[in-house]
C-alpha cells in the first residue's frame, strides 16, 4: 500500500470536511468623487457618456484570511466636457476553510467581489446624488466573465 504524502499532513480539506468561506468585514478603502465643472455640469440636459472599469484583487492576510478589493472607476462626459468622476475602492476580508487550493483563487476572485458588489453600488449612488447628479446605478457586473478574461490575458504572459 503506497502513501501519497510520504507520512507528511495530507494536502487540502480533510475528506469529510466541508468547505466554507465568510465575509468577517467590508468597508470602504477608498473614494474620490470629483466634480470639477459644478455648477455648468449640472445644468446640461444631454445624456452622459459614461465609463466604468472593474478590478479585482486579492491579499493574503493569514492561512485562512484574503483582503479582497473591488475596484470601481468611472467618469461620466458630455460634449467633451467631465461632469463627474468616481474612484472606488470597497473591500472585505473573507475567510475560507477547507476550500481546496485549486477552488480558492476563483472564489476570492468571483464569489467575493459577488458580495461586494451591491454595496459598493450604494457608494457610489450614493456619492453621485450628493454631486448634483440623479443616481447612478451600475449594472450588475459578470465577474465569472471578468475572470475568465482575466486568465486569458495571463495566459500570453506566461508562454512568454
Amino acid at each position: 500500500m503506497s502513501n501519497p504524502t510520504n507520512g507528511g499532513p495530507a494536502a487540502g480539506p480533510p475528506p469529510n470536511a466541508t468547505p466554507q468561506m465568510s465575509c468577517l468585514a467590508q468597508y470602504t478603502k477608498d473614494l474620490s468623487f470629483e466634480n470639477p465643472n459644478a455648477p455648468r455640469s449640472l445644468q446640461q440636459n444631454q445624456q452622459p457618456q459614461i465609463n466604468i472599469s472593474v478590478n479585482v484583487k486579492a491579499n493574503p492576510l493569514a492561512a485562512t484570511d484574503f483582503e479582497v478589493e473591488l475596484k470601481l472607476e468611472g467618469k461620466a462626459e458630455s460634449a467633451g466636457t467631465l461632469m463627474f468622476s468616481f474612484d472606488l475602492v470597497f473591500a472585505g476580508v473573507f475567510r475560507f476553510q477547507n476550500v481546496p487550493q485549486e477552488n480558492l483563487h476563483p472564489l476570492m476572485l468571483i464569489e467575493c467581489p459577488r458580495i461586494l458588489f451591491p454595496f459598493a453600488r450604494e457608494i457610489i449612488a450614493s456619492a453621485v446624488i450628493g454631486g448634483g447628479y440623479p443616481p447612478l446605478l451600475l449594472d450588475p457586473i459578470d465577474f465569472v466573465a471578468l475572470y475568465q478574461q482575466r486568465l486569458a490575458q495571463q495566459a500570453p504572459a506566461a508562454t512568454a
